[in-house]
């Protein structure tokens, strides 16, 4: 007889490291849902609480929709379960209480104000439920002036620099066009959460994490907020060219760009052989890269002559021979087409529907050689198993349903959930 394998154990049958520990997410859009995918990726059991009716605001975000599914909301939300529960009633708030008295996480991404009107501010929690490691994900963090600005990736690039230093040389700052902010903010809340899960584990001893989009894009600005402090001048879009390391950007060959980035001096020294710019190595001016900086202009003119001259494959097969870090400015056709992403299946199709695709987390466990990949919850589709796991009666369930407090989705004459709501 053949035992169920426990919640987050992915294909092949391998328990990820958070295997037993339980979340419960009640954040919408991507910051949060991200973070929260990570720690289902690496076995835990997440529970993801949504309104009724609506739910998550990323449900609705699209085009594109496969068979009315947002492409965005399936690309964070694998591995989860859902519950739909109206957070705003006094019966919710309880169902809510019962749920984090059952887990180890809880991860939101409500405005400060609203949390006091729910009775969600940390320190409350933590008052009720010290085992508990609390994430609050926002704009801007908990305190400080800002703290109750409602916070988009748009806006913490703006905001953190970010944009300053993006787009092209003379031109308008531009923003990163990916939901940077919120993915890097996801990365870093599942970090601290999993670091706090070690004491947790050892202590049985609770935390309170405060992770905002503004913290995570000035982290990637650190190298030039750095820079800037120490002396360097005031940074505007340079399209890439502006790099503390020479030369480091973009070319057009005869057909198409490639980047180049020379990270070190016999690095320099190899490349320009290899296109055959044999007197630019020679040079005792550009033999560091202190020198490369302040001749950048004229050795990146040089070379913009001569690689314009053969196609970019014949340069990047060539680089690469020489061990010079080289690329393609790859389409996302060819990105999802690339050898290197195919081989290491970095692409995740939604089991069920054909279209839809998530990407495999950043990393990579030997202890889980094929990655957990459970197809995006339904709304409330797991409403009635969560509350009976709470122990709530099939009549209390019921009642709740009925007065609109928790969504679940129609039973077919079978009693079996249909999709919708």
């Amino acid at each position: 007889m053949t035992s169920t394998p426990p919640a987050g154990t992915p294909r092949g049958g391998h328990p990820g490291p958070l295997a037993g520990l339980r979340v419960i997410d009640m954040s919408t859009s991507y910051a949060g849902p991200t973070a929260a995918m990570y720690l289902a990726d690496l076995g835990a059991d997440v529970v993801k609480v949504e309104r009724p009716r609506t739910g998550d605001d990323a449900r609705t975000w699209g085009p594109p929709f496969v068979d009315g599914e947002s492409a965005w909301f399936a690309s964070a939300n694998r591995n989860k379960r859902s519950i739909a529960l109206d957070v705003a009633s006094p019966a919710g708030r309880d169902v809510l209480d019962r749920l984090l008295a059952s887990a180890d996480v809880f991860i939101q991404n409500v405005l400060p104000s609203k949390l006091e009107r729910l009775g969600l501010v940390p320190e409350a929690v933590l008052d009720r439920h010290p085992h508990l490691i609390y994430c609050a994900m926002s704009g801007f963090g908990i305190d400080g002036p800002a703290r109750d600005q409602p916070g988009y990736d748009l806006a913490a690039q703006a905001r953190s620099g970010l944009m300053s230093v993006t787009g092209a040389k003379g031109g308008s700052p531009q923003r990163v066009s990916t939901a940077l902010s919120d993915i890097v903010t996801g990365m870093c809340a599942a970090l601290a959460i999993s670091a706090a899960v070690v004491r947790q584990r050892a202590e049985g001893v609770g935390e309170i994490i405060d992770v905002s989009l503004l913290d995570s894009d000035l982290a990637l600005m650190a190298p030039r907020i750095a820079s800037f402090l120490a002396g360097d001048p005031e940074p505007a879009p340079s399209g890439g060219t502006d790099s503390v390391l020479a030369v480091y950007q973009t070319f057009p060959t005869a057909d198409r760009e490639i980047v180049v980035a020379i990270g070190n001096d016999a690095m320099w020294r190899r490349f320009c052989t290899a296109i055959g710019l044999d007197q630019l190595a020679a040079d005792p001016a550009l033999a560091t890269n202190d020198g490369r900086r302040r001749d950048r202009a004229r050795i990146t003119e040089q070379i913009a002559t001569v690689l314009v001259t053969r196609p970019a494959l014949e340069w990047t097969s060539l680089l690469a021979g020489a061990g010079v870090p080289t690329s393609l400015v790859q389409s996302l056709g060819e990105v999802v087409a690339d050898p290197q992403v195919v081989a290491r299946d970095s692409v995740l199709p939604v089991p069920g529907t054909p279209g839809l695709n998530g990407v495999r987390s950043p990393f990579r466990l030997r202890s889980i050689p094929q990655p957990r990949n459970e197809r995006f919850p339904q709304l409330g589709a797991d409403s009635v198993d969560v509350l009976a796991e709470l122990g709530l009666s099939p009549d209390e369930i019921g009642s709740l349903t009925e007065a609109g407090t928790v969504g679940a989705p129609p039973v077919d004459s079978r009693g079996n959930a249909t999709d919708g709501q």
